[in-house]
């Protein structure tokens, strides 16, 4: 007879977002350690062309996950952020308010991992609700944008992501995995319409889907990762700082 294994949780306060499932081969959410080494990177790249200035001491840099799942990079830039600009907003929640409303600002892949990302940033799925730490929105929303995008189908096939229109035409009660930062024919304007006004961003940070069903045989999957960095590179003129994608290609 086996030995029972003592097992308790005592003064253990696991991170959630270290042991939650991937929903799917095209919605891998990110382990924290990973956004991490790559906010590390993202400093020393930032400190290297701005004259050894510190990121996350800087209460005027911009920050945009384009394809935000579980919110990881939103929450840990909050994180280092909140810590460096203590000096300079000595008020706790007023320092928080400001970068959450401010600073920091994603886009949901899906409704539901809009959700999961709204309650990792503000503690709470609904931006303006009693349990938010950020105190300034006036919308569930906040700065995690998630409309129903629809695919364009052209003969069979979508003209922006190449999706299955077999697939993925399959009416309004299922997800549409029409991701909004690739669907538009120009990126600048698509997203002043999402954050509702003309705004510039100095860091574009995040971790694509990697691919998607495109109806072939079986269990067949096209990429669709390169999509958001093609985007980028062809649209970015008008960004300052740095554009940088983590590219997780193994799922």
């Amino acid at each position: 007879m086996s030995e029972p294994v003592n097992f308790s949780l005592r003064g253990r306060n696991p991170d959630i977002l270290t042991c939650i499932t991937n929903l799917s081969n095209d919605e891998v959410f990110t382990p924290p350690e990973f956004a991490n080494r790559m906010l590390d990177t993202l400093a020393e790249a930032w400190a290297a062309s701005n004259g050894g200035a510190d990121l996350w001491a800087d209460s005027s840099v911009r920050f945009l996950d384009p394809c935000t799942k579980s919110g990881v990079f939103l929450r840990e830039i909050t994180s280092r952020l909140t810590k460096r600009l203590a000096a300079q907003v000595p008020d706790l929640e007023e320092r928080v308010d400001h970068i959450l409303t401010k600073q920091v600002f994603g886009i949901g892949t899906t409704r539901l991992t809009s959700l999961l990302a709204r309650r990792s940033l503000y503690c709470s799925k609904h931006a303006n609700g009693p349990h938010s730490i950020a105190k300034g929105f006036t919308d569930e929303a906040g700065h995690i944008w998630f409309e129903r995008t629809e695919h364009r189908w052209l003969d069979g096939r979508c003209k922006f992501c190449g999706a299955s229109q077999k697939t993925l035409d399959r009416g309004e009660g299922l997800e549409t995995h029409a991701y909004a930062f690739i669907h538009a024919d120009a990126l600048k304007a698509r997203i002043n319409d999402m954050v509702g006004g003309n705004m510039q961003f100095d860091v574009i940070i995040g971790n694509p889907p990697c691919q998607l069903d495109d109806g072939g045989y079986g269990t067949s999957a096209a990429p669709i990762y390169q999509l958001f960095v093609s985007f980028l590179t062809k649209n970015t003129t008008n960004f300052a700082g740095i554009v940088l994608l983590a590219l997780r290609l193994t799922v």
